[in-house]
């Protein structure tokens, strides 16, 4: 039985890679697989507590944690990704004091692009032998090891990696002397928006440079149209979006007509309003807001990140 090197998937033929990952690294071109969760869960059930779990977790786009925190035991390394996505003025030591709501050891912040503190991660990493990576779909696992093979390695191994969803189809096992990575399939979570739009319109939402925050002060109704992906409506408040510098976004004073699904919320001070995967919006003071935004989107409030 071979496995692809690039996702881990199951091939029938002596090849390295299969041809889904063939076609993503050549031709950009990207087929859907249809996964479920349940397969990730026995994957996280199964990995032994004494071995090492590094749970990558992507600072603008935060996933659910608590999803998979009973399934977490032993040492488990909480990695915050994609420093370089948020503005150079946040502070990073309230990024590390952020409630995650999930058990760990430890925390550190990097960013693999500008390989922002990759040296401290690999010291933790070279007390083990077995190192497991965990987490949600495409919150940047397979970038890391990419990262760690070719500079700290000498490793010409590379996985397959992709801003679309689900890019990792089964655990990849990368012998190393000394070391095995284990690069695991990411738990999928179904209210974010990377899964109901093209691979073009992901482009758009994914940010790849530092965010430019966008604050507006409003003071009668009005509504920010999010490209074709929201519409924000309120009043009397002020409110700082954070989200691809790609994306059009613009104020307007008149009604808008959408076939958007309607979400209702009311936010606190000091909290942020999520959309997922297309970013956060942080509120100044209590407020009631409308958003709209595509189907099975989940939008809600957390205790503000920034």
């Amino acid at each position: 039985m071979n496995k692809c090197s690039g996702c881990g998937a199951i091939i029938e033929s002596d090849k390295i890679l299969c041809e889904r990952c063939f076609r993503i690294r050549n031709y950009n071109e990207y087929t859907k697989v249809e996964l479920n969760n349940s397969a990730y869960i026995d994957i996280l059930k199964n990995i032994p507590e004494k071995e090492l779990k590094l749970l990558i977790v992507d600072l603008f786009d935060l996933a659910d944690l608590t999803k998979i925190n009973e399934y977490l035991k032993g040492e488990v390394i909480l990695v915050l990704t994609k420093r370089d996505i948020l503005p150079k003025s946040v502070y990073e030591e309230n990024l590390l004091n952020y409630d995650y709501k999930v058990k760990v050891s430890d925390k550190i912040i990097i960013s693999s692009n500008k390989n922002y503190q990759l040296d401290e991660l690999v010291e933790i990493i070279k007390k083990h032998k077995k190192v497991y990576l965990i987490g949600f779909t495409n919150a940047g696992k397979s970038t890391l090891i990419n990262k760690l093979l070719y500079n700290y390695f000498e490793s010409e191994l590379r996985i397959t990696t992709s801003p679309l969803p689900s890019t990792t189809l089964d655990i990849l096992e990368i012998k190393l002397p000394n070391l095995t990575f284990y690069d695991t399939p990411g738990i999928i979570d179904l209210g974010n928006i990377t899964n109901y739009v093209s691979s073009k319109q992901l482009k758009k939402i994914t940010p790849s440079k530092e965010l430019k925050p966008i604050t507006y002060q409003i003071k009668s109704e009005q509504s920010i149209i999010i490209d074709e992906f929201a519409i924000i409506k309120t009043n009397n408040t002020n409110i700082t979006l954070f989200m691809s510098n790609s994306l059009n976004i613009k104020r307007v004073y008149r009604e808008v007509t959408t076939d958007l699904v309607k979400h209702e919320i009311e936010a606190k001070n000091g909290f942020d309003i999520v959309i997922q995967g297309l970013g956060f919006i942080k509120v100044s003071k209590t407020s009631k807001f409308v958003i709209y935004t595509l189907d099975k989107v989940s939008v809600y409030t957390r205790k503000s990140l920034i």
